[in-house]
C-alpha cells in the first residue's frame, strides 16, 4: 500500500497572486482553478503529484491572524518544501523581496524560513 500526502489547503486573500510567486520560485504549475466551498475560489498549484490548494472565500479571505499558530490546536505552523540547491533557492527568495531567517544546519539537512505576504511560514530544506 502506497500512502503519500497529496495536498494542503490554506486560505489566502488572493490565490492567483500567491500561486504566481510559488510557480516562479519552485517551477510549479497551476493544476486547476475554480469555484470552491461556500462560494469561494481555489487555485491548485504544485507538481503533478502534490499541490497546495489556495482558497479564498467570497469577497476575499479574512485578515491575517497575528496570533501564533503554534498556540492553536490545528494551527498551520509552516509548510516545508525540499529543494535541491538551498543557496540558489535563497537567492531567488531574496530577489523576490522576501526576508529569510532561522538558518540552521542539523540532521537531517540545512534549512531556512520565510514568511509570505499571507502570514504563511515556509521552511526550505535541502538534504543534499
Amino acid at each position: 500500500m502506497t500512502i503519500r500526502l497529496e495536498h494542503v489547503n490554506v486560505t489566502v486573500p488572493d490565490p492567483d497572486k500567491t500561486a504566481r510567486w510559488l510557480c516562479e520560485l519552485f517551477g510549479w504549475h497551476i493544476r486547476w482553478t475554480g469555484s470552491a466551498i461556500n462560494g469561494g475560489y481555489t487555485v491548485h498549484v504544485g507538481s503533478d503529484a502534490q499541490y497546495l490548494a489556495l482558497y479564498t472565500g467570497p469577497g476575499g479571505a479574512p485578515q491575517i491572524d497575528k496570533d501564533t499558530s503554534y498556540q492553536k490546536i490545528g494551527g498551520l505552523n509552516h509548510i516545508g518544501v525540499v529543494v535541491d540547491d538551498l543557496d540558489a533557492t535563497e537567492a531567488r527568495v531574496r530577489a523576490m523581496g522576501y526576508e529569510t531567517y532561522s538558518h540552521a544546519d542539523y540532521e537531517p539537512g540545512r534549512r531556512f524560513y520565510l514568511n509570505d505576504e499571507n502570514g504563511i511560514e515556509f521552511e526550505m530544506i535541502s538534504y543534499a
